[in-house]
Formats: C-alpha cells, structure tokens, sequence
C-alpha cells in the first residue's frame, strides 16, 4: 500500500501547496478513524484541505457553516410525520456522510457543539429514541478561528479529548504563496484532482495500519510519557487513558505511512505533540509564567527515556 499513499498525498498537494507535514499527519488521522481539529485564521486551506481530501479518497463530504443559530437537528436529524402512512421517518442530518466538515465550530452554542458528541465516539446518532449509525469510515474535520472571540463558545474539554489531532496550517512560505497565485490564475485546482482509492480501499488501508505491531516496551514508552504530563507542576489534568490510546493510534499509522508494520520510539515522538497539546489543562500559574502546552510536552519527551529499538518490532 506504501505506492497507494504516495499517491494519496500527492494528490492532495496538488491543491495544498508547501504543507506537506500538515497533509501527511490529516492523513494519519484519516488511518487511524480519528477526528481532526485545524485551528488557525481564514483563508489558510482549512475548508480546502477537507474537500480536497474527501475527493481523493473517494468519499462522500458534507459541510456545516456553524452559526449561533445552529441548531441541534441540522447536525444529527429529525423525525417528521408521514401523515399519509401515520408514521414517524427520520430525516438524516449532516453527520450522515464520510467526512463532515463543521466549519468554524466554536461560532454555534455549546448545545449544538454537544450535538456532536455521540458522533464523534460512537459512529451513531439517537433521534427520538431511535439509534442510527453513521456510514463508515467517519470523520470530522473541524475548524475554528482563534483570532477574535466575539460571538464564539470555546469547545468544552470533553469534546476536545475527542480530535484525535489538532493542527495549525500557518501561512505558506514565500516560494508557496507565489505557486499558490500562479495555480489559481485562471481554474481551481481542486477540479483537476482525482480520487485515488475508493471507500473499500479506505477501509482497508484502516484495518492494515491497526493492524501493526506495537512491542510491550513501547506501550510502557507511551504510559510514562502520559504519566509524567499528570506529574507535572504546571499541569492540572495531564493525558487521559483515552489520549494515550490516540498517542498508540496515530504512532502506528505514523509507522503504516512511513512503510513499517512496527511502531518505532521516534514514531511516539513525532506524534505526541499533535496528539495532546489539546488534551492539557495547565493550572493558572503556567498562564503567569507564559507556559504553554506545546513547551510542556517539549520537556516531557526530553525527560522520558526512550526505549532503544534493537530488531524488527522488539526491544
């Protein structure tokens, strides 16, 4: 599959231009079944990367412009009477697709953020008393501006813990920003991209990157990392058991596309920060000291031993 997903992301850079690693680790998230948040300010390639994606790998995408009169049904459905058979149907909502883009998530009210909730752990949605599941594989790639806090709900913790990532997309670079302009100078990009792989494929692809091997010293390896975000001075809730779990997912599909079937220490590493600076509640004190979440995790890996990888997926 190590040819599929060179072409995967090369497809994909066609239209995202100078961001590689952001691509190749939303691809990642995308193995590991996981949720995406992209906090950064418009016009970067948030709504972009989503599309573009969702074309690739031949999957179904829908889009929700979240406003503060956003509403619960608009997510996950509804039911109406048929009056001709006397009978309730449900009405699906957005999150009946493969790759559900919530556009600037903190702009709608924490009730419709919740309505997410359910989704985003359980793959189903209950309507009425009535449990439908989602159509597989699904994600849902969010997106919020940090600039400007005027009519916004900050994401409760309990829906953060729920992205496997978060990613910030950044401005190009210089020599990015210039191909960007000549590439739209008379057509989209995005029309001339093509889907690589279909949903069965992806599926696959899923199942093989879950599938490779993580040796017992590098679950001890991720358990010591999580344990000494608890530990630390600036931090009041360190990694939950359910980050860890997504520090094990995203490592192995970190392995699947560098084309291993064994998770290496440097894999744990290389992930980490993506996977837990939003998963951190720091204590007042690190706001005073200009202490953030990136810099503890920083510390944390520096300080934890990494255990020596001796053979293929044992230590």
């Amino acid at each position: 599959m190590q040819n599929k997903t060179e072409r995967i992301l090369n497809e994909v850079k066609k239209v995202i231009i100078g961001k590689d690693d952001i691509i190749s680790r939303v691809f990642m998230s995308v193995l590991s079944n996981g949720h995406i948040l992209l906090e950064d300010v418009p016009g970067v390639g948030k709504t972009t990367l989503a599309l573009a994606f969702s074309r690739v790998l031949g999957l179904d995408y829908k889009r929700v412009q979240f406003t503060f009169d956003s509403v619960p049904s608009d997510i996950v459905g509804f039911t109406v009477l048929e009056k001709d058979m006397n009978t309730f149907t449900y009405k699906p909502g957005a999150v009946m697709t493969n790759i559900l883009l919530a556009d600037e998530i903190n702009r709608t009210s924490s009730k419709t953020q919740s309505a997410l909730l359910e989704v985003m752990e359980e793959r189903q949605v209950t309507v009425d008393g009535i449990t439908h599941s989602v159509p597989s594989p699904f994600i849902v790639i969010a997106t919020q501006n940090p600039v400007g806090s005027a009519g916004t709900q900050m994401l409760p913790n309990s829906q953060l813990d729920r992205f496997m990532i978060r990613l910030e997309m950044g401005y190009p670079d210089f020599e990015s920003q210039v191909n960007i302009l000549v590439d739209r100078h008379t057509q989209n990009p995005l029309q001339n991209i093509v889907a690589v792989v279909s949903r069965e494929e992806i599926l696959r692809m899923q199942e093989e990157a879950a599938a490779v091997h993580i040796a017992a010293p590098i679950y001890e390896y991720i358990t010591h990392l999580a344990e000494a975000t608890r530990s630390h001075p600036m931090v009041q809730l360190g990694i939950s058991p359910r980050g860890a779990l997504a520090v094990c997912q995203m490592a192995k599909s970190y392995a699947y596309v560098q084309g291993r079937d064994y998770v290496a220490p440097e894999d744990v590493s290389a992930v980490f920060n993506d996977v837990c600076a939003h998963r951190l509640i720091l204590k007042p004190k690190a706001r005073i000291t200009d202490t953030n979440a990136e810099g503890i995790l920083h510390e944390v890996v520096s300080g934890v031993e990494m255990p020596v990888l001796k053979s293929k997926g044992a230590i």
